[in-house]
C-alpha cells in the first residue's frame, strides 16, 4: 500500500526552513541575522569573541568598526587591507536591515542596541557579574549555540 500526501508551497518551505533551525518569521522580514558566516569572518573574529552574525548591527555600525580595528573596543585587531574590504563589504551585505535593528546603537555595541536589550531585559544584573559570564557581550556563556550563530531561545542555558 503507497501512501501519498500533498504539500503547499509553503508548507514545504516551511518544514526545510525548521529542518535548517531557522525560524519562518525570521525569514519573513527579511531577516539576516542567520545567514552562513564567512569563514574568513569567523577565523579572524572568532579569535577573540562570538563572530556575532551580521544581521545584529546596522551596515553604518559595520563600516564603523571596520575603519577602527586598530583600536577595536581597547584592542588592535588590525587586519590586512585586503581583508577588511573583503569582510567589510560581507558585513555591509548581510547587515541588519528590519525593522529592529535599523537604528545604530551607542558606540555601535551590539549590547547597547535597543532590541539587545528588550530581549535581555529579564537578566538580572547579579547574572551579568556571575564569573562565568561577566559581561553581555559573552554570549556563549548562555547561548550554547552562540559559536554557530543561533542564539534562539530554547538553547539558553544561564550559569549558576
Amino acid at each position: 500500500m503507497s501512501f501519498q500526501r500533498h504539500f503547499s508551497v509553503p508548507q514545504v518551505l516551511f518544514g526545510l526552513l525548521a529542518a535548517l533551525g531557522i525560524s519562518h518569521t525570521a525569514q519573513a522580514d527579511g531577516d539576516k541575522r542567520m545567514v552562513p558566516l564567512l569563514p574568513k569572518y569567523q577565523q579572524e573574529c572568532a579569535a577573540c569573541h562570538v563572530a556575532y552574525p551580521p544581521g545584529m548591527l546596522p551596515g553604518g555600525s559595520w563600516k564603523r568598526l571596520m575603519a577602527n580595528l586598530p583600536q577595536h573596543f581597547g584592542t588592535d585587531a588590525s587586519l590586512d587591507p585586503a581583508a577588511v574590504k573583503e569582510l567589510g563589504n560581507w558585513l555591509n551585505a548581510n547587515a541588519g536591515t528590519y525593522k529592529r535593528v535599523r537604528e545604530e546603537p551607542q558606540q555601535d555595541r551590539i549590547t547597547r542596541s535597543a532590541w539587545f536589550i528588550r530581549k535581555h531585559d529579564e537578566v538580572s544584573a547579579a547574572t551579568w557579574k556571575l564569573p562565568a559570564v561577566k559581561s553581555a557581550a559573552n554570549c556563549a556563556a548562555c547561548h550554547t549555540r552562540a559559536d554557530k550563530g543561533d542564539f534562539n531561545e530554547d538553547n539558553v542555558r544561564i550559569p549558576k
